[in-house]
């Protein structure tokens, strides 16, 4: 498993090959339809992500002090926005997650490039993340 800052060196490598915004929009809907699918029963109104214009649903689990994430959207810009974060965040300590720099939402652009709601939204998905 690559380390906190290797994972988003990765993403941040990937989105540096697309052509335009247009383009990156696209590799974001691809990378939310690689998501696992989230079961039925674990969509509940208590694991939603206040703030999201899109119903997300974020499910972590500990185990040996690290802190595994499923999470679900039903909009594909969404869910390739919590699939980044997945992994970016998943697997890590809670120290690693409180701590992680997020400086590659702004490398790749997703920072300029959403609407308002969306960008509030992806904060209000790190912060429900980041409350675990």
């Amino acid at each position: 498993m690559p380390t906190l800052e290797e994972a988003q060196k990765e993403i941040i490598a990937e989105f540096s090959e697309a052509a335009d915004w247009e383009e990156r929009y696209q590799m974001l809907i691809e990378i939310g339809d690689e998501l696992p699918v989230l079961a039925p029963e674990l969509k509940t109104e208590d694991r939603l992500v206040p703030g999201c214009q899109s119903r997300v649903w974020v499910v972590p689990e500990e185990k040996e002090g690290k802190l595994f994430i499923q999470a679900d959207s039903d909009s594909a810009i969404t869910k390739g926005m919590i699939a980044l974060l997945l992994r970016v965040f998943s697997g890590r300590t809670r120290d690693e997650i409180k701590s992680a720099s997020l400086e590659f939402l702004k490398e790749i652009g997703l920072d300029k490039h959403l609407s308002m709601s969306r960008r509030n939204g992806l904060y209000s998905m790190v912060n429900k993340i980041r409350s675990f």
